[in-house]
């Protein structure tokens, strides 16, 4: 569904932007942010942005009472103000937004927050199908404001240096890269049940089909259609964006995808995946499965002349023709989580107006692979793009 701004999103627009969008920062002034959506993620990209620089917590949004509350328990929100609404967030003063919500509400927030004249940190995937793409792209692109995707590694220090040795020739000629990420569902401590008189549920579902309560749903909302869209834009949302950075493409001409639900049969998404991509002049693979967290994820760009490894904890370069090539030529690890430099990012673009690392265009394509990926798995398991008229 492509989303329109409302009535009242024009009206805070038309009363807030001018004074938004003018104020300039100093290197020390402190930025004032409104919270949208304060889960478990949100909690990781607080502790980001008290790590970079002065910032306050101006208010909160959240449908679930518990979450509002306990954005008290930050030293720097002891004033914030808790609303069920978060158009209520928008029409304070503040100088940006972090939204972390369910996908299925990204791109009507974040809409309404540049309308409102505010700048924008939006979780991935940014968009919950592929016609918001543009509705996201041109909301971004008609105004001033910046909008950081949530695409981190595209601030990472080891993920930058990499690609600059791929396109800077090291591998040789890259024809296939080699995608991958698994992750535990099982087990584990189990989630607080929900306090179901603390919780909006109406408000949850926002444009999403009315259905009964489910804390399953609540809780792991990335598995089912109307809310999330499983592996594809959970996890293969972040290498594939890698991927169209390393390679400088945007997106697949055919996508295969073979799934199934051989361990979460109550989800909508498969469990385990295998899916194949076609680019111009490179093949990309993925695979994963949600019961299994031994090598969790990462990317393999496998050239003519060498291979680079990569994940969240470092990479190596591998040559072709050096004896004992199980050992890397080159090697670099990780000495700090990207999720501080990128909201670093995020708050110096906030100051200069320059472009974010990872602009809306980056955000936008990498969800579309997902989603690409998904159409494929939900109609004869093999899509060719841009899909042709019959």
């Amino acid at each position: 569904m492509t989303y329109n701004p409302t009535r009242r999103s024009f009206l805070i627009a038309s009363g807030l932007t001018a004074l938004a969008s003018t104020r300039a920062f100093g290197a020390n002034d402190t930025i004032r942010i409104g919270v949208i959506g304060n889960g478990g993620r949100m909690q990781s990209l607080l502790d980001a942005a008290e790590k970079v620089g002065p910032c306050e917590i101006v208010a909160v949004s959240d449908v679930y009472g518990p979450r509002r509350d306990a954005i008290k328990e930050r030293p720097n929100a002891t004033a914030a103000t808790a609303h069920l609404d978060y158009h209520e967030v928008l029409a304070k003063d503040i100088d940006a937004v972090f939204i972390a919500s369910p996908d299925h509400w990204h791109v009507r927030m974040a809409v309404d927050a540049l309308a409102a004249g505010k700048d924008v940190y939006l979780e991935k995937p940014v968009t919950h199908t592929l016609e918001e793409g543009a509705t996201l792209t041109h909301a971004v692109r008609s105004g001033k404001q910046i909008l950081q995707c949530g695409m981190q590694q595209r601030s990472w220090s080891h993920f930058r240096d990499a690609v600059d040795l791929i396109q800077g020739g090291s591998l040789g000629r890259v024809p296939q890269v080699r995608t991958y990420w698994w992750q535990n569902y099982e087990g584990g401590k189990p989630p607080k049940p929900v306090d179901t008189q603390a919780l909006d549920w109406k408000q949850w579902l926002g444009g999403a089909p009315d259905q009964p309560f489910s804390e399953e749903k609540f809780y792991r909302w990335r598995w089912f259609w109307n809310f999330g869209g499983g592996a594809m834009t959970d996890l293969f949302t972040h290498w594939i964006d890698v991927v169209h950075w390393a390679m400088k493409t945007d997106q697949p001409h055919v996508a295969q995808m073979l799934g199934d639900k051989y361990i979460f049969e109550q989800w909508d998404c498969p469990d385990t995946v295998q899916a194949a991509f076609r680019y111009s002049g490179f093949d990309v693979v993925y695979e994963g499965m949600m019961a299994s967290s031994i090598d969790d994820g990462g990317l393999e760009f496998r050239g003519t002349e060498a291979t680079l490894k990569i994940n969240r904890g470092g990479f190596g370069v591998y040559r072709e023709g050096v004896q004992g090539n199980q050992n890397p030529v080159l090697k670099a690890d990780s000495f700090r989580d990207g999720t501080i430099t990128h909201v670093q990012n995020f708050f110096e673009c906030m100051r200069t107006r320059k472009e974010p690392n990872a602009p809306v265009e980056a955000g936008v394509g990498a969800a579309r692979a997902g989603h690409i990926g998904n159409l494929a798995y939900r109609g004869k398991g093999q899509i060719t793009w841009p899909v042709k008229n019959a």
